[in-house]
């Protein structure tokens, strides 16, 4: 799964990045440990082009009566997504990118402690998503879901799934704006494409924040 992620380009430059147009209600970055519930940049297809706008993580079903109205959906399964009535119709019309710098994953040690690995690359990523319009008495909500997938073999030493990530190239076609065949793109990524390395615990706590978060412990990066 995908539980955390940190994020550290400036809206402007997401905005350049994917051609999109922002919205006014961004949220604040840079952000070192993006939670679950919390308001995230997106990129969505619209008619008008593309748009940068803020969505809950957290994806609402239709029929949840609250926020709290049933399980927590930060992520989708790439392998049941089409299937699952919670996501199948976004799967086909609502596919998002999800900008990050890099994410987090926990491994346990032989006493059972939970440290945080901090996962990224050379530059931003752009994370598999879908999105949905959730509507209640109050108002309505754009919320979304990261799609995750298998992890591949080096990830694997540090958890055994991990999300969709998009090459640049791929863009269009995941949001809709290439015709059909998105799903080929719900794969692991490539063995080379990224890094890690361990990271203070503080970050278990989601009211951390600064850019220490991300810096490395006295550990070589990529465990074998």
């Amino acid at each position: 799964m995908c539980g955390r992620f940190a994020i550290t380009l400036p809206p402007d430059a997401m905005a350049q990045l994917f051609a999109a147009s922002p919205a006014n209600d961004l949220p604040n970055v840079p952000n070192y440990n993006v939670c679950p519930t919390t308001q995230i940049h997106v990129v969505r297809h619209a008619e008008t082009g593309r748009q940068l706008v803020s969505m809950r993580w957290g994806f609402l079903p239709h029929w949840y009566k609250a926020t709290d109205g049933g399980p927590l959906l930060i992520n989708a399964r790439a392998e049941t997504i089409a299937e699952k009535p919670a996501f199948r119709a976004a799967c086909r019309a609502r596919r998002c990118l999800i900008p990050v710098t890099g994410f987090y994953e926990w491994t346990k040690d032989e006493a059972g402690t939970r440290w945080p690995w901090y996962i990224h690359t050379d530059g931003p990523l752009a994370l598999a998503g879908v999105w949905q319009t959730w509507q209640s008495e109050d108002g309505q909500m754009d919320t979304c879901a990261i799609v995750t997938t298998g992890a591949n073999a080096p990830m694997s030493a540090i958890h055994h799934r991990m999300p969709v990530i998009l090459d640049p190239s791929d863009w269009g076609l995941w949001l809709g704006e290439q015709g059909h065949g998105a799903a080929t793109l719900m794969q692991s990524a490539p063995d080379d494409l990224l890094s890690w390395h361990q990271v203070d615990r503080a970050v278990n706590s989601n009211r951390a924040s600064g850019p220490e978060l991300i810096e490395p412990l006295n550990q070589p990066e990529n465990p074998t």
